[in-house]
């Protein structure tokens, strides 16, 4: 049975020429092409549910880290290539984390498009050359020092390095650790001082590079 595909991409050119080349694969189908995430999130709703979702990152709304989240949260066993000309790490990470099982550029080779099509069906996940050579080299490319020593985290604060991490919300962490909303603001400025930080998200990756949590 061929696998079933839908393509997520606000660019109906590039919409279009994916379902084209997918087209000339045997073991796929183009179930349909939508334009954004609420789009995505109609054919769902009347049962159009794909086996893998080719998923554009940036997109006006609805952008690709949400709909791969809500993928994730929804229809987890519905498989996700992120496509995107962005090939900043920041990027990247995002879309692992919110669930996605590979990324790849758009200016990719034809038959590496079909090498990552091949694992996600079959495996779930598909590593670019960039991403195993660059992005995890960067993940991992802090081993010397202890990293908790290093920063001088305490136990409270690299309990909310972990949540904070997570998908809960800055109430939702007071909430589990029994503080104080207050309280947690202050956890948040004291770690994004010590990683050197001004975002969630900076912080996100500077705890994966410095393997204070791990890409599951």
């Amino acid at each position: 049975m061929k696998k079933r595909i839908a393509i997520v991409d606000d660019h109906e050119l590039m919409a279009k020429a994916l379902s084209s080349l997918v087209q000339k694969f045997d073991q796929y189908e183009v179930l349909y092409e939508v334009s954004g995430g609420l789009e995505l999130m109609n054919r769902f709703g009347v049962g159009l549910v794909p086996d893998i979702v080719l998923l554009d990152v940036h997109m006006p709304g609805m952008d690709g880290y949400e709909v791969a989240k809500w993928l994730k949260d929804n229809y987890p066993a519905v498989r996700v290539l992120a496509l995107s000309m962005n090939d900043k790490e920041e990027a990247i990470v995002k879309m692992l984390r919110n669930g996605a099982g590979g990324y790849l550029l758009k200016g990719c080779k034809p038959h590496e498009f079909k090498a990552a099509l091949d694992s996600i069906a079959s495996k779930g996940f598909y590593y670019t050359e960039y991403i195993t050579s660059h992005l995890v080299k960067s993940l991992n490319s802090s081993k010397g020092a202890d990293p908790i020593t290093e920063m001088g985290f305490n136990e409270r604060e690299l309990n909310f390095i972990r949540m904070a991490c997570s998908d809960l919300t800055y109430n939702e962490i007071a909430d589990k650790m029994c503080v104080s909303p207050r309280t947690v603001d202050g956890y948040r400025e004291s770690v994004f001082q010590k990683m050197d930080v001004k975002s969630r998200v900076g912080m996100v990756i500077k705890a994966i590079k410095r393997n204070l949590i791990s890409i599951e």
